[in-house]
């Protein structure tokens, strides 16, 4: 599929939340006629139902049973065994769009999703996204639930946040960016409390971003941020790196899943006053070992003293890319 509501979609068939012991069907035919309140006690599990029907009781642990062939798997969602137990308990609530409104937390890994669509925007109380593993190079905010609390888009292709800091949602407390192709300094830009006032959370790890300073500037004004994973950027590299950012940031909890304690805290204090210590260069010494495919001089016959004979020059290149 190559958008999400398409990946929802085929997660749906794949729950089977409209077929036997879910859904309605012959199975259960009688409680839709009676209308009841889909959210019986135990009196309601307990009523008797016609020959050729199965109790909710019976269905629920046709789910529930690891040996039943309708069981899901012991590794699946507590989200996927909640739909399936609604779907049998209260199918009339997963028709239509009533899917859509029981749907929370949405997690669709390696889907080969490439568009985030405005189909979300039916997930009116979606608190959790989960598109990792993806091929999605830009998020249109305006597609994103306003519910939203936390937005995960790792190991994607997002290599601009223009369109998703459009007009995110405001209660996002969570944003995974790592493993994407985000490069400084540009991007900078749309880390700031304008875009998340309530962000928590923060993944850049294993991007392209070169510009401390211009970062740090930005996170400062994120009030709330906790937690920031910045490991794998080329920034990452710099001598100073953590104790300039610990010193920078005084609200943050844990750097690169590392806890940030006090001892730490008094041990970089001031360092967030000397920029000059932060240089945005790095010296790299390359030793190269064997050398194959090329003459050696002892491969050249050497000239005798005074002769005429021409003389052979070579040169070599070599380029390294980084």
């Amino acid at each position: 599929p190559g958008s999400v509501s398409a990946a929802f979609q085929e997660y749906l068939q794949h729950l089977g939340l409209r077929h036997f012991p879910c859904g309605l069907g012959s199975w259960n035919k009688s409680r839709l006629n009676a209308r009841r309140s889909p959210w019986a006690g135990p009196a309601g599990l307990e009523e008797a139902v016609p020959p050729g029907e199965e109790t909710p009781e019976a269905l629920l642990e046709l789910l529930r049973d690891r040996h039943s062939p309708w069981a899901l798997p012991p590794d699946c969602s507590p989200q996927d065994r909640l739909l399936r137990e609604v779907a049998v308990l209260a199918p009339e609530l997963l028709h239509g769009s009533g899917v859509f409104q029981a749907v929370k937390s949405l997690r669709i890994l390696d889907k080969g999703v490439e568009e985030v669509d405005e189909g979300l925007l039916q997930f009116q109380q979606l608190e959790e996204l989960v598109l990792s593993a993806n091929h999605i190079s830009r998020v249109t905010s305006a597609h994103l639930p306003r519910t939203l609390k936390v937005l995960e888009l790792c190991c994607n292709a997002v290599g601009d946040l223009q369109d998703l800091c459009a007009r995110p949602p405001l209660e996002i407390q969570h944003l995974g960016l790592g493993y994407n192709q985000l490069c400084g300094p540009s991007q900078e830009k749309h880390l700031t409390v304008d875009f998340w006032p309530n962000l928590v959370s923060l993944d850049l790890s294993f991007n392209s971003l070169t510009d401390l300073l211009g970062l740090v500037s930005q996170l400062s004004t994120l009030q709330n941020l906790r937690i920031l994973v910045l490991q794998g950027n080329p920034l990452a590299l710099i001598p100073t790196y953590r104790g300039f950012l610990v010193d920078s940031l005084p609200q943050l909890s844990i750097l690169d899943d590392v806890r940030i304690w006090p001892e730490e805290r008094q041990q970089f204090r001031g360092l967030a006053r000397q920029p000059e210590l932060i240089r945005s260069e790095a010296r790299v010494v390359v030793s190269i070992g064997e050398v194959k495919g090329l003459p050696g001089p002892e491969a050249f016959q050497q000239l005798e003293v005074g002769s005429e004979g021409p003389v052979t020059t070579y040169s070599y290149c070599v380029t390294y890319e980084f």
